[in-house]
């Protein structure tokens, strides 16, 4: 009964705000709005288990939950959504005291993880003002503005007027299957357009992140980027180098795993975000190297996505270095080294300086450089080597990388096609393979005898 007269009480209050707000000349993107069940497409039906019970148990409880963000996104725009996040006035203690399958998580920003197997539900307290000086010690900048901390808690019109773009500040009430609309949203959904709240120089200075995050939706959506949010990206791109190397590391494979690696590796490159993201591969190519492995390798990547094969991240990094990689490789043999200790060693300089950007896990930094390293074995065939190949745990992804760099216009003489017919060839086609590819011997000559002399 408790939570049933809050919940109305609720209600009443966000009306008459919206009766005040409409009284009031406010600002297009201020302007609050509540859309009944019979106004929009939204149905619980689209809603996964899940999420719905996480809902249910928080407004049981007397708290105010709502579905957030992404989701209501999505489910407005007919999508099926990959995420479900939800917003709640209830602290993040208090979600995981009625969670028992919960865990607290994060210093920058304390939210809490509810599990259900391999679903996870992400649950936040409404955001707050960080002017409110009873809460400043929860919050703190550094001297360009990036926000370091933020568990400053508030009301649901704050924490809408505090999320990044406008079409992410839409919630969706369970109680009355209402969407709340608090920046002006469902417009810009319509207008398919991607719009920061709040002035984009600010938001972009609190979190650089959101710069990607911007190119990430815009391709995802194929939404257009309002020029007010396009225009800052150029000249605040370089906050990025800021961004430690690990968080970036996450929202790379988010950028280029989605499906559209492709369509985003061209937006990153006329916003000038890639880089500070690979400045190495930036130099290589202001150096005259192609961008074509790279362009084949996400062109590969999005199709894989889009018949639900699997993806290697280190075969993607593999190509998004290969012309800085390419660049090194040459200097380390001009100065006379052999070809493999100088593709040995310009792999080494390359990742530790691409480490200073973005943190690759030795998990995956340890193949990217077993496959380029198998690009110099892989024409040496002779004898059993090439049976000794097929049985490298990379040679697969060595082979469908190799086919990369022939379809790029990279001279491989024909190595493709020729491991192609190695593989699929029986053991006497490949002894044949392998003698055709040697070099004739030459007759050998008789030594003659000296005339023995008496």
């Amino acid at each position: 009964m408790l939570a049933k007269f809050i919940h109305g009480l609720s209600a009443l209050l966000q009306q008459v705000i919206q009766m005040v707000r409409g009284a009031q000349d406010t600002p297009e993107t201020t302007r609050y709005q509540v859309i009944p069940r019979d106004h929009h497409s939204i149905s619980r039906q689209g809603i996964s288990e899940p999420a719905k019970k996480v809902l249910h148990r928080l407004n049981k409880a007397g708290f105010d939950a709502y579905l957030v963000g992404g989701g209501v996104r999505d489910l407005l725009l007919g999508l099926s959504p990959k995420d479900y996040d939800i917003a709640t006035n209830a602290t993040p203690e208090e979600v995981h005291e009625l969670f028992r399958n919960s865990r607290l998580i994060g210093r920058r920003f304390r939210l809490v993880h509810v599990l259900f197997g391999r679903e996870m539900i992400e649950v936040t307290t409404f955001r707050g003002n960080p002017e409110d000086a009873k809460q400043k010690q929860s919050h703190s900048v550094n001297d360009q503005g990036r926000l370091l901390r933020d568990n400053v808690y508030g009301n649901q019109e704050e924490d809408a007027l505090r999320r990044d773009f406008t079409v992410n500040a839409l919630y969706y009430d369970i109680r009355d299957f209402t969407v709340h609309d608090y920046a002006q949203g469902v417009a810009d959904l319509k207008d398919r357009q991607l719009r920061l709240i709040g002035d984009p120089v600010t938001r972009y200075r609190e979190d650089p992140v959101r710069m990607l995050r911007a190119i990430r939706f815009a391709v995802k959506l194929d939404f257009e980027i309002a020029p007010d949010t396009a225009a800052p990206i150029h000249e605040q791109a370089h906050l990025l180098k800021d961004i430690p190397p690990a968080r970036l590391f996450e929202e790379i494979l988010k950028l280029f795993t989605a499906g559209q690696g492709e369509a985003t590796y061209q937006l990153l490159q006329e916003y000038d975000l890639f880089a500070p993201l690979f400045p190495d591969t930036d130099s290589a190519l202001e150096e005259g190297e192609s961008d074509e492995v790279i362009r084949q390798a996400l062109a590969n990547t999005d199709r894989r996505v889009r018949e639900n094969k699997p993806i290697t991240p280190y075969f993607l990094f593999a190509a998004l270095l290969w012309p800085a990689l390419r660049v090194n490789w040459r200097r380390h043999l001009d100065r006379g080294e052999p070809n493999y200790q100088a593709l040995h060693l310009a792999a080494g300089e390359v990742q530790a300086r691409q480490s200073q950007s973005i943190a690759i896990p030795k998990r995956f930094a340890v193949p990217m450089k077993e496959l380029w390293e198998l690009q110099v074995r892989l024409p040496k065939r002779q004898g059993n080597r090439a049976d000794l190949l097929l049985e490298h745990p990379r040679f697969r992804a060595a082979y469908d990388f190799l086919l990369v760099r022939e379809n790029a216009g990279e001279d491989c003489d024909n190595l493709g096609d020729w491991w192609t017919r190695y593989q699929d060839a029986d053991e006497e086609q490949r002894r044949q393979l392998i003698k055709s590819m040697a070099p004739a011997s030459k007759p050998r000559k008789r030594r003659r005898r000296s005339p023995r002399t008496t």
